[in-house]
């Protein structure tokens, strides 16, 4: 397949120690803190994929937080391109919490965010296809189609709600 590259291949693993700053009222990691931590893991995942200087957030498909994230657990992000578009990425991330005095290990969370490259003049370029390898990539492959059909519904509708809206500044509006 001309232009095409393994999902390993644009795979990123960060593993950080919680701190306690990270901490939420309930002794467990800010759902935001996370939420940057995948962020972060995407785009290096989508530019190596893409290999530009750029490539942007286009949605946070979803998050789905899994189990809570402690003090004593060690959060690994591991992200890579489940599926691509002509000119965007599907990045999955799967967030992996070790209790670092029990070695137990859990799924924490999963993300799928879509990105797209950009070039020079902040214009989107076409993105190489992917060949999945593994038992995991050739699942989430398997119903990437699906999920691309599901954003373009939901960009819809998003586009729609965004025209209905009022720009207004709230002392503006009439009461």
């Amino acid at each position: 397949m001309e232009n095409c590259k393994h999902p390993k291949d644009s795979k990123i693993v960060s593993t950080d120690q919680v701190l306690i700053n990270d901490l939420n009222n309930y002794n467990t990691l800010f759902g935001g803190v996370l939420m940057k931590k995948i962020d972060n893991n995407a785009t290096l995942s989508a530019r190596r994929h893409a290999r530009v200087k750029e490539c942007v957030t286009a949605s946070t498909d979803s998050v789905e937080f899994l189990y809570p994230i402690t003090q004593s657990d060690s959060v690994c992000v591991e992200s890579y391109v489940a599926y691509t578009g002509e000119k965007s990425m599907e990045i999955f991330c799967k967030v992996i919490s070790e209790n670092m005095i029990t070695a137990e290990r859990k799924i924490a969370a999963v993300a799928f965010l879509t990105f797209v490259a950009l070039d020079e003049s902040k214009k989107p370029i076409k993105v190489p296809k992917i060949s999945p390898q593994s038992k995991e990539e050739k699942l989430l492959f398997m119903d990437g189609e699906e999920r691309a059909k599901i954003r373009k519904i939901k960009r819809r509708q998003s586009q729609n709600m965004i025209e209905s809206l009022d720009r207004k500044k709230p002392w503006e509006l009439e009461q």
